[in-house]
């Protein structure tokens, strides 16, 4: 005879699994929420730019091919040269360290030798080289905006990172901020918005400790 435990068994069962089931529903729900919402944030690319003149214009660091800027950065830096030579800043900031021990230069430095190319003067260009994310990128620019005395910023990177960037830039109390960006040809138009929900939600994250 089967006692009254060993016959209530599957009934646990069903409701655990049921339970189960509910919770990874909602789970899935709540993730599908949140990356809608992520991507309608995204796709705002940090807001209208008001075109004003700034002190300095701020190119968010990407990687570098050897010795080269990637097709990717090469994007940010035309851009930058473009917003330079309409005279919308004076100085050019480029950001980025090292990405690995392949890459010749940094990000800051493969970059400040392409706009010289371009023909943008050595001295017009500064560096900020120890910087590994966009937040390190904005948070270590502001020391050398503070030595040179400049309180407003033209960041300038693709159209799927302004949103990040324009908050980061924020919250990190910088007085006028302009974001201006480009929307790349080279550069996957479904993987990296995607990629960049993620990078969103771990600022989001960070955020909270700031």
């Amino acid at each position: 005879m089967k006692s009254r435990h060993s016959s209530n068994r599957p009934n646990l069962w069903r409701k655990t699994f049921k339970r189960m089931m509910i919770l990874l529903a909602t789970f899935l729900l709540v993730g599908c929420v949140w990356f809608g919402y992520t991507q309608y944030k995204i796709a705002q690319a940090g807001g209208e730019s008001t075109g004003e003149k700034t002190d300095v214009g701020i190119v968010l660091g990407a990687s570098m091919w050897g010795a080269n800027p990637s097709p990717g950065l090469r994007e940010r830096l035309d851009l930058a040269v473009k917003l330079y030579q309409e005279g919308r800043f004076e100085y050019i900031l480029v950001t980025g360290g090292k990405g690995g021990s392949q890459d010749m230069y940094s990000e800051a430095e493969g970059s400040k030798r392409y706009l010289v190319e371009q023909g943008i003067p050595e001295e017009r260009v500064l560096e900020e080289d120890q910087s590994t994310s966009t937040l390190e990128n904005l948070l270590y620019s502001k020391t050398i905006l503070s030595n040179n005395q400049w309180d407003s910023i033209t960041i300038i990177t693709h159209d799927f990172h302004g949103t990040r960037a324009r908050e980061i830039a924020e919250s990190l109390q910088y007085a006028a901020i302009e974001v201006e960006t480009v929307q790349s040809k080279v550069l996957s138009p479904i993987w990296h918005p995607l990629r960049e929900s993620l990078a969103y939600t771990k600022w989001k994250w960070d955020r909270l400790w700031l």
